[in-house]
């Protein structure tokens, strides 16, 4: 891999206080990814936060969605401003940007692409919450429209291990760079 991050930003995928709370044991990802906004700052790369949330009463999720028709009712009686906070240990800093999505891949339901466009942004370093949701869905994603990708396997979680471990080393080299946070400061 190149170590060109003039063109490269760091996307911090769903790591919200509602959805931290669902992984067992936060505490290794949280610092990993600490490390990897760290890196980024020094090396004055963007770092874009990525959200997913719904409107009151969830009316962006239709029945027909199996992944998100199950949390409806529950999103409907939670405080959404709660829920899509970005998880105190890796808040944004001032002037840092948050896309709201409406769906897993990190393009849907939001301006992502215009984001991404306007920063001249050709390769994207994905971390986040689930690896087999949002880092997948992104990952396909960005790979059709022709971004650089490298995840950060230990900067990404999924309630799964094996999961994790089978889209980390043997779905994503396909079409990124499968690093640690430790190899990727050191490019």
């Amino acid at each position: 891999m190149e170590n060109n991050t003039q063109n490269t930003a760091l996307l911090v995928m769903d790591v919200q206080v509602g959805i931290v709370g669902m992984l067992p044991d936060a505490t290794t990802l949280l610092s990993n990814l600490n490390k990897a906004i760290a890196n980024a700052r020094d090396k004055k790369m963007p770092v874009i936060y990525v959200i997913v949330g719904f409107r009151e009463g969830a009316p962006e999720i239709n029945m027909n969605n199996k992944g998100f028709a199950s949390f409806k009712e529950r999103f409907g009686s939670i405080n959404m401003d709660d829920f899509t906070k970005v998880h105190p240990d890796v808040a944004p800093r001032a002037g840092e940007l948050t896309v709201m999505k409406r769906r897993v891949s990190a393009f849907a339901g939001s301006d992502l692409a215009v984001v991404l466009s306007a920063f001249r942004i050709q390769h994207m370093v994905l971390t986040g919450i689930a690896t087999s949701g949002v880092v997948l869905s992104t990952l396909r994603e960005a790979a059709d429209r022709d971004y650089k990708l490298t995840v950060l396997a230990d900067c990404c979680a999924d309630r799964d291990d094996e999961v994790h471990r089978v889209l980390t080393t043997k779905v994503f080299p396909g079409q990124a760079d499968v690093l640690t946070v430790e190899e990727w400061n050191k490019l």
